[in-house]
């Protein structure tokens, strides 16, 4: 099983590769695709990313008539997903590859999950309620509070104890087939 792992710039994305190896301990093949800001956090060190997926790490959009890189995924988890990519994604502005994907995705019946993180005073933004709506009207499934992350207060979130294990359980229960 294939997964398209996106990750924003958040906290998270600085711990990218244990949620990678998390992810294939359960036997996910994982392709990466970062935001451009979360790519500049990995930028010397984007090899040791590709070397543990065993697939280039994705993080722009590609040229026209060039071959795509990546396998087709059999499902896409956006995490973490920062409160900014959240609200981008939410009004349906897909200016990088990875809101592009999912939001296309999402639309050709791939399964595609999002966990958040973020505090609560960014969380308190009113936009963020209608994008959460806005993406879990399209089909998203949207893991807040016991069944993802809750916001943490500000300048007290530990995002190395992001709850990895959490969302790709998550993604596994999403794409078992239904009887």
């Amino acid at each position: 099983m294939i997964l398209y792992l996106i990750a924003c710039a958040a906290g998270p994305t600085e711990y990218i590769d244990d949620g990678v190896r998390i992810a294939q301990a359960k036997g996910w093949d994982v392709c990466l695709i970062l935001t451009p800001s979360a790519a500049r956090w990995w930028e010397s060190r984007l090899d040791e990313l590709e070397d543990l997926t065993g697939h280039p790490v994705r993080s722009r959009y590609k040229l026209p008539g060039t071959r795509d890189s990546l396998p087709k995924c059999d499902a896409m988890l956006v995490a973490p997903l920062s409160c900014t990519s959240l609200n981008k994604w939410g009004a349906g502005i897909t200016d990088t590859l990875a809101l592009g994907l999912p939001s296309e995705g999402v639309h050709m019946g791939i399964p595609v999950l999002a966990m958040p993180y973020f505090n609560q005073a960014q969380a308190a933004q009113p936009a963020v309620p209608r994008s959460i709506a806005a993406l879990r009207q399209q089909g998203v499934l949207y893991l807040d509070g016991e069944t993802g992350y809750e916001p943490h207060p500000p300048r007290h979130g530990d995002a190395s104890r992001f709850p990895w294990e959490r969302a790709l359980d998550a993604a596994a229960q999403a794409t078992r087939p239904t009887t």
